[in-house]
């Protein structure tokens, strides 16, 4: 019988030896066990103003994806959002499996904008301020659809 314990409890309970307390978790584990702060209400209580069905999936997908000549969502998170990006073993977290529907069912999507906008604080996630508000809006529908 092998009885599941969440990564931090098994790290508070000792269960593991020291050298994995520092390395991250599988990028294909789903659920991942890791937490971003709660976004500022004024940013958590957002809900997107796209209407369901009229997001545009290519446009989306090509925010994600990149340009080829910058580091995008892609590079880290994998171009099927499972958290396998070229990039991902170099950071601890790993970056997010989106294809975990755990991963992204019941975050509001206001946390998903203020974590796409501003970063997500002891991680490598970084802020992209460079983006408009409507591709950020873009994304969270995305990683919603990756997530499915």
């Amino acid at each position: 019988m092998r009885i599941h314990i969440a990564w931090p409890l098994a790290a508070l309970l000792g269960l593991l030896p020291m050298e994995l307390l520092h390395a991250a978790p599988p990028a294909a584990e789903c659920p991942q066990p890791r937490f971003t702060g709660k976004a500022p209400d004024e940013y958590y209580n957002r809900t997107s103003p796209l209407a369901p069905g009229t997001q545009d999936g290519a446009a989306a997908k090509r925010i994600f994806m990149g340009r080829g000549n910058s580091i995008s969502c892609a590079t880290c998170h994998g171009e099927k959002g499972d958290g396998r990006g070229e990039m991902s073993d170099q950071f601890n977290p790993r970056p997010r499996n989106f294809t975990c529907a755990q991963t992204v069912d019941g975050v509001p999507d206001g946390q998903l904008f203020w974590i796409i906008r501003f970063g997500s604080p002891g991680t490598s996630m970084p802020p992209h301020g460079e983006l408009s508000d409507e591709q950020v809006w873009q994304l969270v529908a995305y990683l919603r659809h990756l997530a499915k």
